[in-house]
């Protein structure tokens, strides 16, 4: 590892940034966030126009920041106050977008080979076997990306963005149309390559299984902030934010007022607006005046089709199955307790249970299975 990369490694990406613009249809949009981001694979999730596509391209000086700074490796690639704006051919910024640009008419490994010219021959070729044995795609060499699948295609893009040696690497959805299978063995590839090369990586993808196999930390933009950052784990399963928890597949989220707080206990009761459901959460200090937001992932949720007795949740509500639908490996049923409840089981269990369509049934849910959100700005 050149001098260089082992700065970028150490240093890793640090992000200063505004920019205020206005799309297609005249609405503005803006920008502004202060972000590092060490070696590693960071997660960038966010729902669609949250601004991470634009926040990768004035990393890589595809767009221009109204102010701020971009460096990676103590390296200012951007510094607006002392009118530094480096060529995006000369950041040493790695970029992949979902559209891979492969060249049709080359080979993989001249593909590959592509944007080394100015390295003698030896040292081309040295670059070019490490990636391609990296990402298991020496044995087609000599094939052009018509003659290869969709997987193997997306690794020889990768290969050949990785070939010349980037400070930080951005990839936005470049999984995004491949199967399970063939995902989960590129990303088990990239992050050991990411081991052993230690560079800042901004990964953007919308799929949260990827997320969590793939990222070290996770950064969640929004309407062109960062609004919550952590381990992947943390972030999704206990969010703060009621976007996040969208984001994160929280099916079941109820507006509720605060009846009662138990500060010796650690929670307080809250009701579901409309009903007269009663959950215990966790304590939180937002203005109990106010009506707050619960969310409880569908997953969380046990039936039950006796009353349970002598458990340690805190949340038995009663209640009645108005709908059953499969799919694929899970069913999805729809509970109505005086509020609507949407609760993930498996066909075993439907069997198991005897549930249908009208079914008298208990729910059960943990205080710490529901968490209290607050709204972004």
């Amino acid at each position: 590892m050149s001098d260089a990369r082992a700065v970028a490694g150490e240093a890793g990406l640090q992000i200063r940034v505004r920019k205020q613009f206005t799309d297609a249809q005249q609405a503005s949009f803006s920008i502004d966030l202060d972000v590092s981001v060490p070696a590693g694979i960071t997660i960038l999730f966010g729902a669609s126009g949250a601004g991470k596509t634009t926040l990768l391209d004035c990393i890589a000086g595809l767009q221009t920041p109204d102010g701020g700074i971009v460096a990676v490796g103590g390296r200012n690639l951007f510094d607006s106050a002392a009118a530094v704006d480096v060529p995006p051919n000369r950041r040493h910024v790695g970029y992949l977008f979902q559209t891979l640009a492969l060249f049709p008419h080359m080979s993989v490994r001249r593909n590959v080979k592509y944007g080394l010219a100015a390295l003698d021959r030896r040292e081309r070729d040295q670059r070019v076997g490490d990636l391609l044995e990296a990402f298991h795609i020496a044995a087609l060499d000599r094939r052009r990306p018509g003659e290869i699948s969709g997987g193997e295609r997306q690794r020889v893009a990768l290969a050949r963005t990785l070939v010349t040696r980037p400070r930080v690497l951005l990839l936005d959805e470049p999984l995004t149309a491949l199967d399970a299978v063939t995902k989960a063995r590129i990303i088990d590839d990239l992050r050991a390559w990411n081991h052993r090369s230690r560079i800042p990586i901004l990964y953007v993808t919308h799929d949260r299984e990827e997320a969590y196999a793939l990222g070290e930390r996770m950064l969640v933009m929004e309407a062109g902030r960062i609004v919550a950052q952590g381990l992947p784990q943390d972030v999704l399963r206990r969010p703060q934010l009621e976007s996040v928890a969208q984001l994160a597949g929280f099916e079941n989220l109820f507006e509720c007022t605060v009846v009662e707080r138990h500060p010796d206990l650690g929670t307080m009761t809250c009701c579901i607006a409309g009903s007269q459901v009663a959950l215990e959460v966790p304590l939180t200090r937002l203005n109990a005046a106010q009506p707050v937001r619960v969310g409880i992932r569908a997953g969380d949720i046990l039936i039950a089709t006796s009353q349970p007795q002598g458990l340690s949740a805190r949340n038995v509500i009663a209640g009645t199955v108005t709908s059953l639908e499969q799919r694929d490996v899970m069913v999805v049923a729809l509970v109505d307790c005086g509020a609507k409840f949407e609760v993930h089981i498996t066909p075993g269990a439907v069997r198991s249970l005897g549930l249908g369509v009208g079914s008298r049934v208990w729910l059960v849910v943990k205080t710490y299975s529901c968490s209290v959100l607050q709204s972004f700005g």
